[in-house]
């Protein structure tokens, strides 16, 4: 089974400057009246491009490494 996961956005941070949307190479992102959402969360690769240009650190991509045993 494939789990995915999304950097995470912390909407009380986010000041809804939209250059994670407008920046994001894999037009992941759409600005919402909320703030920043994945609309299309297939085509995020997890790049870290949106938590590394937001001014605010509202956009969180932690990365986890986890094994499991065979």
């Amino acid at each position: 089974m494939i789990e995915m996961s999304l950097p995470s956005i912390n909407f009380s941070l986010c000041n809804r400057c939209g250059q994670c949307v407008s920046q994001c190479p894999e037009n992941a992102l759409v600005m919402t009246g909320q703030g920043p959402a994945f609309t299309d969360p297939v085509n995020c690769t997890y790049c870290g491009t949106c938590e590394h240009l937001c001014p605010t650190g509202a956009i969180r991509a932690p990365l986890y490494v986890s094994w499991r045993a065979n």
